[in-house]
């Protein structure tokens, strides 16, 4: 039986009452999910898109509002599947985006809510189909839990495109099962969505890559800028964009670090080596510098206007887009036009980029400037990162945490 055919099944609804009859119907409870969970149980999709069983507990770090405040909470993980990895955390960073999702910034918040998705852990028990990773191993999980393996995006080995992902938090597996993230003591993993973590390269250090890192290192793979001698600009100096700066550098880039003030200018100087740093505010400097880059990774999260970097792109530049806005970005189309320019966008980056980014990092002896935090300290650390008040990331000591009910 295919999933088509699952949906369309009679039986499927067989079970609902009057006001709980809509496919639609988001409540986990609801007679449709039991539905579905039995279905898919015994027609063996029950693990392929990684649905819960209720058989062990674990505790996390959980939002319960939208004040975004985490405490404890004790919930339940399912047994272990044939394709499953099942995990002790030890680190978790703390991206931006997760600041978003425990204050419901979206409007899609779901709670209670577990957030952390710069997973790394220690591997305490595999499936019967596992053969890639064994008990001991240090692995990593980062913003995604599950993919329809059928569009075109899962068959070409970029499911972070399948519209139908699964979130590591703030979302539902295929019964309705919350997802829960890396703010917790043990974590249940399809094979598919796990990543070794190369021998040598410490936890700490690896997590923040498992986000931040691939999202700088996926567009300059994909868009071929790769290569020695280009010239690069990072706008917005922030934890993407402290990665940018290492990755571009490693890549043999000159990189040229863009920001509102020069109050970070020393720092990306001397300690990240950046070879120039430009104050977006400055007109001479802007000025001094246009037709000067060959790309441009903007991390800015808020609304800001395009038309003052796009005239720092040389012909055939692209201005490559990560931050998360929720207004209209706009720019008059000559700037592009007349340069050839692009502007683009994209989304962190596959199982296999992030992979091949950690040996990447590992290779070139590259390191991220991480400021690391017991779980009793989260709620500050979230604190100071609405504040911009971290260099660069904050990374959370699951390990070394008490998990106190």
């Amino acid at each position: 039986m295919v999933l088509a055919e699952l949906l369309a099944s009679p039986a499927l609804y067989a079970h609902t009452s009057s006001q709980n009859n809509s496919p639609t119907n988001s409540n986990p409870t609801s007679p449709f999910f039991f539905s579905v969970k039995t279905l898919f149980k015994n027609n063996n999709y029950y693990y392929k898109m990684g649905s819960l069983e209720e058989e062990r507990t674990t505790v996390g770090w959980a939002a319960r509002d939208p004040s975004g405040i985490l405490s404890p909470y004790t919930y339940n993980l399912r047994n272990t599947g044939p394709d499953d990895v099942y995990i002790k955390v030890h680190y978790c960073g703390i991206c931006h985006s997760d600041l978003h999702q425990i204050k419901n910034d979206l409007g899609m918040s779901n709670y209670p809510m577990v957030p952390g998705h710069e997973v790394v852990g220690e591997v305490l028990e595999v499936g019967s189909n596992v053969s890639r990773f064994g008990v001991g191993e240090v692995v990593g999980v980062g913003l995604l839990v599950g993919c329809c393996k059928n569009c075109g995006p899962c068959h070409s080995d970029i499911e972070q495109y399948c519209s139908k992902k699964i979130w590591s938090y703030n979302d539902v597996y295929v019964d309705g099962k919350p997802t829960q993230g890396g703010f917790a003591e043990t974590m249940i993993v399809e094979q598919k969505f796990v990543v070794k973590i190369p021998e040598g390269l410490a936890p700490e250090q690896a997590a923040p890559l498992l986000c931040a890192g691939v999202t700088v290192y996926s567009p300059l793979s994909h868009f071929g800028l790769k290569e020695r001698g280009l010239r690069g600009g990072i706008l917005g100096l922030g934890g993407v964009g402290h990665m940018g700066v290492k990755i571009a550098k490693a890549f043999g880039h000159h990189v040229t670090v863009i920001s509102s003030s020069d109050k970070k200018k020393q720092e990306a100087l001397e300690h990240l080596g950046a070879d120039q740093y430009l104050v977006s505010s400055d007109a001479t400097a802007m000025q001094e510098a246009a037709d000067s880059l060959d790309y441009i990774i903007d991390t800015v999260p808020v609304g800001h206007p395009l038309e003052p970097y796009l005239s720092l792109l040389k012909l055939d530049g692209k201005l490559i887009l990560m931050g998360v806005i929720n207004t209209p970005l706009q720019f008059v189309s000559p700037m592009v036009m007349l340069g050839r320019k692009s502007i683009t966008g994209s989304f962190i980056g596959s199982m296999k980029e992030t992979e091949e980014m950690l040996e990447f990092w590992k290779e070139k002896e590259l390191s991220s400037m991480i400021e690391v935090v017991n779980m009793d300290y989260i709620n500050k650390a979230f604190e100071r990162l609405e504040k911009n008040d971290v260099r660069y990331r904050f990374v959370v000591d699951v390990k070394g945490s008490k998990f106190e009910q």
